[in-house]
């Protein structure tokens, strides 16, 4: 089956995938764009497995202050400075602070198992596993604060 190259750059857009794994995704779901989704996002989390346990030196910590009556710190590692400073990763670390405002936790596993706010379909250890297959490192959540008045 012949794959248009605005099929496979419209799913680069979406998944953040490279662009042969988006053709060859394509390919396999046999030009199917939700089942090519699918594919990518298991790919993704095989790759996010694989890079499980690695160290994580680099990362951001994001403040946030909701009104003046809450406010969070939320601390993303990554295994470099680089992919710390990459748009993908500020992105997620500002909307984990913004998530942690409007849905407090606990501890960390209540945490990554939460509904994303922008997205209920998944959940923010799933934003992270997609980070990962983007930026190709370890990412984890570090410590995180919530304070309320």
């Amino acid at each position: 089956m012949m794959i248009n190259s605005a099929d496979i750059t419209k799913l680069r857009n979406e998944t953040g995938a490279g662009v042969m794994d988006c053709k060859k995704a394509l390919e396999e779901a046999q030009g199917d764009f939700n089942r090519a989704q699918k594919i990518i996002k298991e790919k993704g989390l095989i790759k996010a497995q694989k890079r499980e346990g690695r160290e994580t030196k680099a990362g951001r910590i994001e403040a946030y202050v909701h009104n003046n009556r809450v406010g969070v710190l939320v601390e993303l590692r990554s295994e470099t400075d680089f992919v710390a400073n990459s748009e993908p990763f500020k992105e997620l670390v500002r909307d984990m602070a913004l998530q942690l405002v409007a849905m407090p936790a606990e501890n960390s596993e209540e945490f990554l198992d939460q509904p994303y706010i922008k997205d209920d379909s998944k959940n923010i250890k799933d934003l992270i596993n997609e980070l990962i297959s983007k930026v190709g490192e370890n990412v984890v959540l570090g410590t995180f604060y919530r304070i309320e008045l």
